[in-house]
């Protein structure tokens, strides 16, 4: 997993346009891209979670999207990012009216970048999956903070809390 200090991989993702933006400008390109790079100067709220639609995912997005004016007032952008396509997260934002970007990595490769894409296991099976984490890149495009394998409970309060202490 990348660490505080390093500078925060760049990527280019299919993405879902974050609706409490606009006052950002959208990042999202005619081809339905958004590129890390395109953030910059400005906070960035990187989280990867397992998959659309499952209890702690939604919760999470929830979370976010209901905070996503405080971090669009503290400068910051938030982008969650899994292995879905673009139309289960389409799908995810339009039924949950989800106001964040969320990114499609279908082949994990920027999982991998971060570090968050791990062995697990469950019921005594082992599998390859995304670990829940966080990441603050700062707006000159650093790690800031990680919060690595996250309990969703007020975790989108302590980030935005992250935010405003980069001030």
């Amino acid at each position: 997993m990348i660490e505080t200090g390093e500078k925060a991989p760049d990527f280019t993702l299919p993405a879902t346009g974050g609706k409490s933006f606009e006052t950002l400008g959208n990042p999202i390109t005619e081809e339905g891209n958004l590129t890390l790079s395109a953030f910059a100067g400005r906070p960035v709220v990187l989280y990867f979670y397992p998959k659309d639609n499952t209890p702690g995912c939604t919760t999470e997005a929830l979370d976010f999207t209901r905070l996503a004016p405080d971090f669009a007032a503290a400068g910051a952008v938030v982008v969650g990012i899994s292995k879905d396509s673009l139309k289960k997260h389409e799908n995810f934002c339009a039924k949950y009216d989800l106001g964040i970007y969320l990114a499609s990595d279908d082949d994990a490769e920027t999982c991998e970048a971060y570090g968050v894409w791990a062995e697990k296991s469950m019921y005594g099976k082992t599998f390859w999956g995304i670990v829940r984490a966080t990441f603050l890149i700062d707006a000159d495009g650093k790690v800031a903070k990680v919060w690595p394998k996250v309990k969703v409970k007020g975790h989108a309060e302590e980030v935005l809390g992250a935010v405003r202490d980069l001030g």
